[in-house]
Formats: structure tokens, C-alpha cells, sequence
């Protein structure tokens, strides 16, 4: 039997089913983000419920069907009706976990040192901040987070293309990368305040080039 709303073939039509939908595991540990197409789709297939942020309830495809959608909130359209959209869905049978980790990116190393200068301590503004390699590329050295640190333009240009020994400078601290706990990296540009329930907050996710 098809649920009303949805044509032969199983689907809906609407924008708004390219957006994003977060995933949970069984254990209400977000795994990747989905698009709403999808999460429909793992919805009708009963391989997951959607999760109301505001209270936590838990519902099928059948009783989110019923409900009535707050003025404001985004909705599909279907052949006789309209489905609000899930915007987050825990899984029934699925433990995966992937251990999170900070993306290495401009953004997330200028986050990590809080936009000071690792050599000198001064706090500058983006355009007045430069990313270092500590080990210079001349010497072998790549982009990681255990080797570039922001760097004031005056430090910078001090250091030019020689190791912090051959300069006479030292960092304030050991560049390290970010621990684990301090960001879920969703693949996505676009975040809902509904995520912030369950996903602490993300880093960007630009990757820098080595």
C-alpha cells in the first residue's frame, strides 16, 4: 500500500530534499549526515525513527506523517499532503562510530590558536595572520597540525624559510592537533540549530593541503 502523499514509485517532490538530515546511531551518536531524500527513504523502510529535538520523541514514518507542521518549519510536498522534514533520525540496529577528528583547515588552526601569534603571543585580526611551517617545506616540512602554527606577518617574515633553531625564535606552545572531544567534522556547510542537542560545536571542513 502507498501512504498518501507519495506517488507510485515511492517518492515525494520538493526542494528541500536535497538538504541535510543528521544521523544517530542506536546509541544516539551522530555517524554522517544524510540528505532528506534519504532520511525518507530509511523511514519508510522502518530502518530508523525520526528524533524530535524539542522533547527527544521518538516517531515512524506513519505517526510523523500525522503530524502537524509548526508554522515556519520545512515540509515536502506530496501528492495529498505535506510531510514535515525530519531534520534528525536515529538508526535501530547500527553501533558504527567513527572516533571524530578535527579537519586540519585555515579556519580550524586560526580557531586552535585563537588568532595569536604562536611565537610572539600577539592577537591580530585574520589579515594580520599567516600560517607557518615550523619545519620549513624547503626542509621537508608539510601541513599537519603538529607542524604549522599562526604566525603575526612581522614573525613570519622574520623566520622566513629557516627552523625556529636557525632564527633564535621559540613557540609559546607545542603545536598539537585538537582533541577528539571538541568537534564532530560534519561534511556539510549548512548546520541546524536542532543538531546542537546532540553535535557539539563543529569545525570546518575545507581541508588545507600538505
Amino acid at each position: 500500500m502507498v501512504r498518501p502523499g507519495w506517488n507510485n514509485r515511492g517518492t515525494m517532490h520538493a526542494t528541500c530534499l536535497a538538504d541535510p538530515t543528521l544521523v544517530l546511531n542506536k546509541n544516539w551518536l551522530p555517524i554522517q549526515v544524510c540528505t532528506v531524500r534519504r532520511a525518507f527513504t530509511m523511514l519508510f523502510k522502518d530502518l530508523a525513527r525520526v528524533v524530535e529535538p524539542d522533547d527527544f520523541s521518538l516517531y515512524d514514518f506513519e505517526s510523523w506523517s500525522d503530524l502537524s507542521i509548526p508554522r515556519g518549519e520545512s515540509f515536502v510536498q506530496g501528492v495529498g499532503d505535506r510531510i514535515r522534514v525530519p531534520e534528525v533520525i536515529v538508526l535501530h540496529n547500527c553501533d558504527r562510530f567513527n572516533r571524530p577528528r578535527v579537519v586540519f583547515t585555515r579556519r580550524n588552526l586560526f580557531r586552535r590558536d585563537r588568532n595569536s601569534c604562536q611565537y610572539c603571543g600577539k592577537r591580530c585580526t585574520t589579515e594580520n595572520l599567516s600560517i607557518d611551517h615550523v619545519i620549513p617545506r624547503c626542509a621537508g616540512g608539510i601541513g599537519s597540525w603538529t607542524n604549522c602554527v599562526v604566525a603575526c606577518l612581522a614573525c613570519n617574515a622574520r623566520k622566513g624559510g629557516r627552523t625556529i633553531k636557525q632564527v633564535g625564535m621559540r613557540l609559546l606552545r607545542d603545536p598539537a592537533e585538537p582533541p577528539a572531544q571538541s568537534a564532530f567534522t560534519l561534511h556539510v556547510t549548512r548546520r541546524k540549530a536542532s543538531w546542537d542537542h546532540f553535535v557539539s560545536e563543529a569545525y570546518w571542513n575545507t581541508e588545507l593541503k600538505p
